[in-house]
């Protein structure tokens, strides 16, 4: 049995993320799954350098928005974050199979011989964003001797960096640690494979390499009695809230939210940041409706057959569009509270195009883990 460790964004994080624990999740799944009996996979309890010292029950260093009334949603919410952080740490630690020994980028090449690996699998997510993570992390861009020549990317994301010259010089070589590049979005693959001298594809993020049987099998029982529209907001957004407002009252629903805007319970909202990994799925799946500006809601509305609308947000805009137009759903997007709603949805070619990335995805994540030598 060859042992293969992920390293990826996850526990080691300011806020709790639904995607960032499901792409874990299923990432692990899927290399165990193309490994065929004879590759093991763990993730690797990895902190980035950005990150350490972090602690999600006191997120105000990091925030996206630092506002006074940010800050005020944020201490409102705090019995409920102090709940979602619990079960999140328990889906880790039952579901993800994390090493019992943590790292940092100071000793994440000790990794090798104490975990007794054959490879490494670095993403998926904003691994490669080096905005996010102050500069090119050595444990995401296997940038130790342990780890170089020993490591493949799958689903890495630059996120929505402006690069500079000296930037992309000293991406090209990052670049020669892999053996191979999968990225999530495609607007890097022309650079890379122009930098790299190993296989470079686009590939989907590993929470859509799984199917919904895959997810309905671990998502929690229904949460919310009344029909509902779900909002899942990962950055507040006035037009956002008041476009699922309205949808739900034309649709004579309640609203569930999950977000941080603790004193929308006043609007009657069902105010639901508390929800663990499980339950999040079981939200999405039986919600009528989703409006949201996570990727990852997007992701699992698509997993779960809900119709949505997606609003783009700052940090995300060209990863949810990439995703949109693959899967031919680019009318689902708004930007403003007065869009038209649209009708309901067929996902029968949703499904088909779904289902030819994921193979395709697939068979390029077999050709990594054959070029690390464990198939």
């Amino acid at each position: 049995m060859k042992r293969i460790a992920t390293v990826t964004y996850n526990r080691h994080a300011n806020f709790t993320n639904y995607g960032s624990a499901l792409q874990t999740y299923a990432l692990r799944q899927a290399i165990e799954a193309v490994g065929g009996g004879v590759v093991e996979a763990v993730c690797l309890d990895y902190c980035p350098r950005s990150h350490e010292g972090v602690d999600p029950l006191s997120p105000f260093r990091m925030m996206w928005d630092a506002d006074g009334e940010s800050r005020r949603m944020v201490e409102l919410t705090m019995p409920a974050i102090r709940e979602n952080l619990a079960k999140f740490e328990r889906f880790y630690d039952e579901a993800c199979g994390f090493t019992s020994r943590s790292y940092t980028s100071a000793n994440v090449g000790e990794s090798w011989e104490d975990e007794g690996l054959s490879g490494y699998v670095c993403g998926s997510d904003t691994i490669f964003c080096i905005r996010e993570f102050k500069g090119f992390d050595p444990g995401y861009y296997a940038d130790v001797p342990q780890m170089a020549g020993r490591a493949v990317a799958y689903a890495a994301s630059f996120g929505d960096v402006d690069w500079k010259p000296d930037e992309l010089d000293m991406l090209s070589k990052k670049l020669t640690n892999f053996r191979a590049v999968g990225l999530r979005e495609d607007a890097m693959v022309g650079f890379c494979r122009n930098h790299a001298d190993v296989p470079v594809e686009r590939v989907t993020d590993p929470t859509l390499l799984l199917r919904q049987g895959d997810y309905l099998a671990i998502a929690a029982p229904r949460q919310h009695e009344a029909p509902y529209v779900l909002l899942y907001s990962r950055r507040y957004d006035p037009a956002m809230e008041a476009y699922a407002e309205r949808l739900a009252c034309e649709r004579g629903c309640d609203v569930v939210e999950i977000s941080l805007r603790a004193t929308n319970a006043d609007l009657g909202h069902d105010m639901r940041y508390d929800a663990g990994v499980e339950e999040y799925l079981a939200l999405v799946r039986d919600a009528e409706y989703v409006v949201t500006n996570s990727y990852h809601g997007l992701a699992f509305a698509l997993q779960m057959h809900t119709p949505f609308t997606v609003f783009t947000r700052e940090q995300a805009g060209s990863k949810i569009s990439e995703l949109l137009d693959w899967v031919g759903l680019c009318d689902r997007s708004a930007s403003s509270a007065d869009c038209d709603v649209w009708p309901e949805m067929r996902f029968e070619d949703v499904d088909a195009r779904l289902e030819a990335i994921r193979e395709h995805s697939l068979s390029f994540l077999r050709t990594e883990l054959g070029l690390l030598g464990v198939l």
